[in-house]
């Protein structure tokens, strides 16, 4: 008799995890002890619930304290590749969070994913580039699958970097700059957004073909998968039965080859906006996790969003939550 195993690949915004005293951004926006111990039963609760093989996390300025966490859960394999920043005049105000991995199956390597310096000359981005949040590239070996490549990422948020420098430092009220942020602002965002996008995955296809390697690219995108800053991340060659090293190189989007999509109207968002539901949070999966691949191992793939914590009528951030939902995919081999 065969033996069948599932595994589970889930991804969580925390939302500002940043245990008291430590701040984020402002010395004010920080945790009340009561509100710490609320938000860390929430994030324990759910993982639990979940119970990933593999989870990835954004948001996150205090490592050490989730790790420890997530070792409680048998996460017992735990890493960053990038530290957050402190503010020079109050040290216990942090900037920058960082990615993190958490898995119940051993790491062969995690380490920061260096971006192709052939692409970036490619792209006229040899000098200034630097990712917003570097994403962490984790190699596994997983019995009875094969390798496997994740790529845990949390790219450029739609967030505009104001452009008030540039004109001299006018009013913020000034009606030309409010033009300016909304228009050439909004689009260097997702210029920005996008050659994250395109690094990721350059060497994610590239790890494909080169390693022959299963591939998951998981975390916030911040925006939709259709958007035009990242509608290219789920082209891939056309399925083949015929062998070939360009067999399927891609990605999909793991809900549209999920067992149990038809099980819902619409893919559901993971985050709120004023009121309107959007999808930012995706598993991205080589060919390996569709279920219909041709002498393929995965028999099944479902699809799992935990949102029961959103409340789509609420305008401003419960910090004691997440303000997105945790997503997850599990398969069977």
């Amino acid at each position: 008799m065969v033996r069948q195993k599932s595994l589970k690949f889930a991804s969580f915004n925390l939302l500002n995890f940043a245990a008291p005293p430590y701040a984020f951004y402002q010395p004010e926006e920080t945790y009340r002890d009561t509100q710490w111990v609320t938000k860390t039963q929430f994030i324990t609760g759910l993982i639990q619930h979940i119970d990933p093989s593999v989870i990835v996390f954004q948001e996150v300025f205090n490592p050490d304290i989730l790790a420890s966490l997530c070792d409680e859960l048998g996460l017992k394999y735990f890493a960053t590749v990038d530290t957050p920043t402190q503010d020079p005049v109050y040290a216990n105000v942090l900037f920058n969070p960082v990615v993190a991995i958490a898995s119940k199956i051993p790491f062969k390597r995690c380490k920061p994913l260096e971006p192709s310096h052939e692409l970036l000359e490619y792209l006229n981005n040899l000098a200034q580039f630097k990712f917003n949040r570097t994403p962490i590239k984790c190699t596994f070996e997983i019995e009875g699958f094969g390798p496997l490549t994740i790529y845990a990422v949390h790219f450029k948020s739609q967030r505009v970097h104001s452009m008030a420098h540039i004109l001299g430092e006018p009013d913020q009220e000034d009606p030309f700059l409010t033009l300016l942020n909304q228009t050439v602002g909004a689009m260097q965002s997702q210029i920005s957004r996008s050659l994250e996008a395109s690094i990721v995955y350059y060497d994610a296809l590239k790890t494909q073909r080169e390693k022959s390697s299963a591939t998951l690219v998981m975390g916030d995108f911040n925006a939709h998968i259709s958007s035009p800053a990242l509608s290219f991340m789920t082209e891939q060659f056309p399925i083949s039965s015929e062998p070939s090293k360009f067999d399927s190189v891609g990605l999909f989007e793991s809900f549209s080859i999920a067992d149990n999509r038809f099980e819902f109207e619409q893919k559901p968002p993971t985050h709120y906006f004023q009121g309107e539901g959007n999808v930012l949070d995706y598993i991205l999966a080589s060919k390996e996790f569709s279920p219909s691949h041709p002498n393929g191992k995965v028999t099944s793939l479902t699809y799992y969003n935990y949102a029961s914590h959103l409340d789509p009528k609420r305008d401003d951030e419960d910090i004691r939550y997440s303000d997105h939902a945790a997503i997850a995919i599990e398969i069977t081999i």
